[in-house]
């Protein structure tokens, strides 16, 4: 099948990418590389450096001709969201709404849409959370997600659409940012591995359900060939606190320093946990790396990353 993935040169979105392709899938990659790199690309796939809202969209998907979109490019920091929830509309809905109808107008038979879990269901009284919890996003990234979950429901009754919406708990692994706000695990990993100070936000009892990006590659590969129609949480149901995170990325990583606590963050959620039994129902996936092996993976990939040699300048010409 040929595959659009959105978002490819990214943390998900290249991981994704190369699942597909072992599954021998023809891949072709979307990115603006705002929070991609092209170092993650697979040498099999064919990448368009472009916008989700680019005037050359439908070019692409002219020359293109993709059976299935996978979106996975977004606006991903609640705190921009909450900052500029224009942008995170524009981007996360809009963007959304742009490459539906574009599916839709080239015949694309399935559209998976990278959703997520604890932003949708806010500070839930069930854990871990259902599909049927109510979705009371408390942040426009939580928003702009469900709204975007909205039109795809709205394609579907209109167009006859398949998709799915692939509702992600806390993702974590290689190649994931370490500088921006989300992604404590690379945060952490990277920080203990240069000897920096890493700092635990409030008393770290705050819990969050992690799982790895492999595990998450895979719920994508088997939605796609799927014909299963809605929402789905991907996770481990497991609920992990921030201060356990911490005290076995010190170990992996061979670091000492005391656990240090800063001030709260405002607003952020004391509890997050998806419930994944209705993927495993319908789509027989369940993550299967262990949060250990996890985070060993993660530091052996910061840890490598540290000791690539700096690539020289180009010689005045």
């Amino acid at each position: 099948m040929k595959v659009l993935v959105t978002g490819g040169a990214g943390f998900i979105g290249s991981h994704v990418a190369e699942r597909l392709l072992s599954d021998g899938h023809e891949v072709v990659i979307l990115d603006d590389l705002s929070t991609g790199h092209v170092e993650h690309l697979h040498p099999e796939v064919r990448f368009y450096q472009m916008d989700v809202q680019s005037p050359w969209l439908d070019e692409l998907f002219k020359i293109e001709r993709p059976e299935a979109v996978l979106h996975q490019a977004a606006q991903a920091s609640v705190r921009r969201s909450v900052a500029d929830p224009v942008f995170d509309a524009s981007v996360n809905v809009l963007g959304a709404v742009t490459l539906l109808q574009a599916s839709v107008r080239h015949g694309v038979r399935r559209f998976l849409f990278a959703s997520t879990g604890g932003a949708l269901y806010g500070d839930a009284d069930v854990i871990p959370t259902p599909e049927d919890y109510p979705t009371l996003p408390v942040s426009p990234y939580g928003a702009s997600k469900l709204g975007a979950e909205v039109y795809l429901r709205t394609f579907q009754a209109v167009h006859g659409l398949s998709y799915a919406a692939l509702r992600y708990a806390n993702v974590y692994g290689p190649r994931q940012d370490p500088h921006g706000e989300a992604g404590v695990v690379a945060i952490f990993a990277r920080r203990l591995l240069s000897g920096e100070p890493a700092r635990i936000n409030g008393d770290g009892k705050q819990t969050r359900d992690f799982v790895y990006v492999g595990d998450i590659a895979e719920a994508n590969a088997r939605a796609l060939t799927s014909e299963a129609v809605g929402s789905f949480n991907v996770g481990t149901g497991v609920e992990t606190d921030i201060n356990t995170i911490f005290q076995l990325l010190k170990r992996l990583s061979g670091n000492n320093q005391a656990e240090v606590h800063g001030p709260p963050m405002p607003g952020e959620q004391r509890r997050s946990v998806v419930d994944a039994r209705k993927i495993e129902k319908v789509m027989g996936w369940r993550p299967q790396t262990g949060l250990e092996a996890g985070l060993d993976a993660t530091v052996r990939y910061f840890r490598q990353e540290s000791k690539a040699p700096a690539v020289a300048p180009a010689p005045p010409a």
